[in-house]
Formats: structure tokens, C-alpha cells, sequence
């Protein structure tokens, strides 16, 4: 994962960030893939300086990552705070959780999405380096290997990840993390099928071409294009399952 995308989990927070902030930073950071599962987080002093909060709102965070069985702290030597990754949501799970959005809850969502993920490609088109693309070029091959569905949908989410990566915008970088937390899961349900894997991976094709050209308007309208594809599967599926 790009040093860019996991440095965002870790920029300052809003002056208003509280031990909720934190706490929800890092879960959507593990939930995610960008803390890997026994991953030692920094020191309870390090994250605080580097979120830009007290030692005692990081503490307070921490204990409820524990709670929430996304973290374990061991004392001692070779002690610290380590990160325990959840398995991937069960499909059905997720089938549930797409009708506690109207559909058009997930048209607005969508067309947020669509500008995040349009001006991340334009920027990335003009600021992305050879080892940017190599990374994105990796993440869409991931996804065309993928085996089962929730291995696609971590690639999906890697993918565009390492796009905002790409735009060198931490900003862009956080707002893509809030967006997967919320959604991304959800809009990536059409992945357990084929015919889908297969046209998400032909426009990261052309959006990667884009991009290597330094065209900014066609980086920009593949990746827009890209989302509306998926709103448009995930609108029949919403179908599909309110029906059933």
C-alpha cells in the first residue's frame, strides 16, 4: 500500500477531533487493509503528536478499539498496542445492509464518490510517479485474479486507495477512507459476479492509460464513468434483494 495512503491515517485531525475522531480514523483504517492484522500501532505519545490530540484522547480511543476487538494492547517488553483485523464482512451481511439505504441515499453517495474519485485522477494524472501506477496496475490485476467475492471488493477498495494516493492530496486520501467505511462495501456487492470484475477491470484500463498519457479530462471522466458503472449494478441489485 502506498506510504501516502497509510501516512493520511495518521495526519493531524480537525481541531474539533475528539477519542471518537480517532477511533473511527483508525477502525476505517483497519477495516480497509491499511493496518494490517498484528500490525503494532505507534506509542500511545507518538499518535497523539502525530493526530495532533492529547495522550489522554488517544487512551480513550484505544480502549474502545479494544472494546470493539480491533485492537489488543500487551504490557511489558515487546509490549504495545497491536491491530486485530476482522475477517471480511459476509456477503449477506452486506445484502442486509444495502436496504438500510433508499436508493436515493445511494444516488447522492454515489455522485460524491464520482467527484472524489474524478478529482482524484485528474490531480493523479498530473502528479502520479511510475511507482504510483505500477501500484495501481497492481490492484486492478488483483482484482482480476481474485477468487471469492470479499477478496475483490478489498481489491476494488485498495484500487482507488491507491488513486487517491496518487492525487498526493491527504485530504483526498481521508475523504476516500470516510467514503469506503461508508459505502464502498456496499456499492462493490455486484463484484461477487464475473461480467462485473471484468468491466470494472476494463475501465481501470482505460482510466490507467489515461493517466500515463497525463490526460487529465479523460483520467477524470473513466473515473466517474467507473462509479456510475457501479451505482448502476448496485441500483439493480437494491432491486434484487428489496424484492426478495
Amino acid at each position: 500500500m502506498s506510504s501516502r495512503a497509510r501516512a493520511a491515517v495518521f495526519s493531524p485531525l480537525e481541531p474539533s477531533g475528539r477519542a471518537e475522531a480517532v477511533s473511527r480514523r483508525l477502525s476505517d483504517a483497519i477495516a480497509l487493509g491499511l493496518l494490517p492484522d498484528a500490525e503494532q500501532l505507534p506509542s500511545e505519545s507518538d499518535l497523539a503528536e502525530r493526530l495532533g490530540v492529547s495522550t489522554v484522547t488517544v487512551r480513550e480511543a484505544l480502549t474502545t478499539l479494544r472494546e470493539q476487538g480491533l485492537v489488543r494492547t500487551r504490557r511489558g517488553r515487546g509490549g504495545g498496542s497491536f491491530v486485530c483485523a476482522p475477517t471480511d464482512a459476509a456477503t449477506s451481511v452486506l445484502r442486509a445492509r444495502l436496504l438500510t439505504f433508499s436508493v436515493g441515499e445511494l444516488r447522492d453517495l454515489a455522485d460524491h464518490y464520482a467527484a472524489v474519485s474524478g478529482a482524484c485522477a485528474r490531480l493523479a494524472a498530473d502528479r502520479a510517479d511510475d511507482q504510483d501506477l505500477a501500484r495501481l496496475e497492481a490492484a486492478n490485476d488483483r482484482l482480476a485474479t481474485a477468487k471469492d467475492a470479499g477478496a475483490r471488493r478489498r481489491a476494488e477498495g485498495q484500487y482507488h486507495l491507491e488513486l487517491a494516493a496518487g492525487a498526493q492530496s491527504a485530504r483526498l486520501t481521508r475523504e476516500e477512507i470516510g467514503l469506503q467505511s461508508l459505502v464502498g462495501p456496499v456499492l462493490w456487492l455486484p463484484y461477487s459476479g464475473d461480467d462485473a470484475v471484468h468491466a470494472a477491470c476494463e475501465v481501470h484500463r482505460r482510466l490507467h492509460r489515461a493517466l500515463a498519457a497525463g490526460d487529465g479530462a479523460a483520467a477524470r471522466a473513466a473515473a466517474e464513468d467507473h462509479v456510475g458503472q457501479m451505482f448502476a449494478a448496485v441500483r439493480a441489485l437494491h432491486l434484487e434483494v428489496s424484492r426478495s
